[in-house]
């Protein structure tokens, strides 16, 4: 059976109250490898996670759809929050995802969805995302997307795709996200909502050479100058900030540039891995290089955290090695492909 006549059966057996597109259960789920403990970063942004986890879930390598980070930028005040293309997600793996006009509550549009083997991603409230307990949980109102894969409105449970796994809220946590109870607020701003059809899949076919095509057009469009010089040099002059603006506003300050930057290249290490197992053996040769400039993130980040202590830092070194080591990469990259 293919994954999209599946879906559909799983959603239309459903019973009234309870829907469910994907059986999987946070118990006993697996995340993909891109988000193993053992790696330098272990979360990108939660876009990007969770469609890793949802193409991993829906039987399809992720890898490919990686190829955003070949065309990647830093507009000298923070690097792209970088996202999978939905473009690149149509041309790889068949899935089609646009924008929904958003008119009714959320959880009807979700549940309608499901009935027609449709998933969406939801702009939520993280205060109310259990899955984040030590930061945002319970504790502060911050954005961020799941993907609800099954929900039981009797019981209030809602299992979602968020950041590196799948996981499950229920009761107080249910009614926070979908905005119900004690009745909905009116202040609350409607979310952005995107559907994922899912009907005219190609993953059971897999990539063929479109993978090669992808990469080979966000290459294009990379941009002239090396994004890793514009990095640092907003971090040299951030350093000020940073040492006067304590640890909550150093987070958020870290997670923009260099939690995204070394992400970024996590990502092209994996990618370019993937390419060169796809016919392409001289790009491996890029993937050391950019594990360098994943690690020099993490080191600068590091450093900035004493900084936010109040503390001086040096940093012309690691930032001039991470420069040097992402131009090294992406001309092996250009060569390469």
């Amino acid at each position: 059976m293919s994954h999209s006549a599946t879906i559909a059966a799983a959603a239309t057996s459903a019973k009234a109250a309870e829907w469910r597109v994907l059986e999987l259960h946070p118990s006993t789920y697996r995340t993909h490898s891109i988000h193993a403990h053992d790696r330098v970063w272990t979360e990108t942004n939660c876009y990007v996670d969770l469609w890793i986890e949802l193409l991993h879930s829906l039987g399809a390598d992720p890898t490919p759809a990686l190829a955003f980070v070949l065309s990647a930028d830093c507009d000298g005040r923070q690097w792209d929050f970088v996202k999978m293309q939905s473009e690149d997600l149509r041309t790889l793996y068949g899935i089609d995802v646009g924008e929904m006009n958003v008119w009714r509550p959320v959880l009807e549009h979700v549940r309608e969805g499901f009935a027609d083997g449709v998933l969406v991603t939801v702009e939520v409230d993280g205060f109310w995302l259990p899955d984040t307990a030590g930061t945002s949980y319970r504790n502060q109102h911050t954005k961020t997307t799941i993907v609800p894969n099954s929900v039981d409105e009797t019981e209030k449970v809602l299992g979602y795709f968020h950041n590196r796994g799948y996981f499950e809220l229920s009761g107080a946590d249910f009614d926070g996200v979908f905005n119900l109870a004690p009745a909905a607020h009116a202040e609350v701003l409607l979310p952005y909502v995107e559907q994922i059809r899912l009907g005219r899949n190609l993953i059971a076919g897999g990539v063929e050479d479109r993978d090669l095509a992808v990469a080979r057009a966000h290459l294009a469009r990379r941009p002239s100058a090396n994004p890793v010089e514009a990095l640092a040099r907003k971090i040299i002059a951030d350093i000020p900030l940073v040492q006067t603006g304590g640890p909550d506003a150093f987070h958020l300050w870290s997670f923009g540039l260099l939690r995204q930057c070394g992400a970024t290249a996590e990502l092209a290490a994996d990618l370019v891995g993937y390419l060169a197992g796809r016919g392409v053996p001289e790009i491996a040769a890029a993937g050391p290089h950019f594990l360098q400039v994943a690690q020099g993130a993490k080191a600068v980040q590091f450093r900035m955290a004493r900084a936010a202590r109040g503390r001086a830092v040096a940093l012309d070194e690691p930032l001039a090695d991470m420069a040097a080591n992402w131009s090294a990469a992406m001309d092996i990259v250009s060569n390469a492909l």
